[in-house]
């Protein structure tokens, strides 16, 4: 049952996207038979080869407690942070005396998910400025990231979280149970 599960959970999410990246003009009724089969034939391959790897314990973990709907609502806040890093970056690269303060922090988080610690390393890193160098565990059994940041402002871990981390940790607690 947890198979199946698994890839039912992976086939529908591979499905919504691929509705989603063939819409035109966000207009769902121009999708004509072709793509609609299609589609499910490359959802349904991409579920057998990847279901496993996807949802370990729950195929169907991202469409309960309103996990999908909480997706949605980070969407425009990471794209916001996203924008934030990039003009700070512009700035700071483009300026004639380059001012920034390079180092490696230590950040500490909450969560203790698998695929949430991978999902706030992986925003961390995708935010111009900052690279996540490792996940560990430490000495307070809390698990922590070391982080690269272009601009370290503080060398404080609690400061330094609160600043790195910002309002990808809420989310993706609220994903990553």
């Amino acid at each position: 049952m947890k198979r199946w599960t698994a890839f039912l959970g992976t086939f529908i999410l591979s499905y919504l996207f691929w509705i989603l990246f063939l819409m035109q003009d966000f207009n769902i009724l121009k999708l004509g038979a072709q793509e609609i089969i299609v589609g499910a034939i490359v959802a349904a391959i991409v579920s057998l080869f990847s279901s496993q790897y996807f949802a370990r314990e729950d195929g169907m973990w991202l469409f309960k407690k309103f996990r999908i709907i909480n997706l949605i609502a980070f969407i425009p806040v990471y794209l916001w942070e996203l924008i934030k890093a990039n003009f700070s970056v512009a700035i700071k690269s483009l300026s004639p005396k380059i001012d920034i303060n390079p180092g490696i922090v230590k950040i500490t988080t909450d969560l203790n998910s698998d695929y949430g610690l991978a999902m706030l390393s992986n925003c961390i890193t995708l935010t111009p400025g900052t690279i996540t160098m490792d996940i560990y565990e430490d000495e307070d059994n809390k698990n922590a990231m070391y982080i690269h940041w272009i601009d370290a402002t503080t060398e404080d871990t609690k400061e330094a979280s609160e600043i790195i981390k910002g309002k990808f940790e809420y989310f993706v607690r609220r994903l990553f149970k």
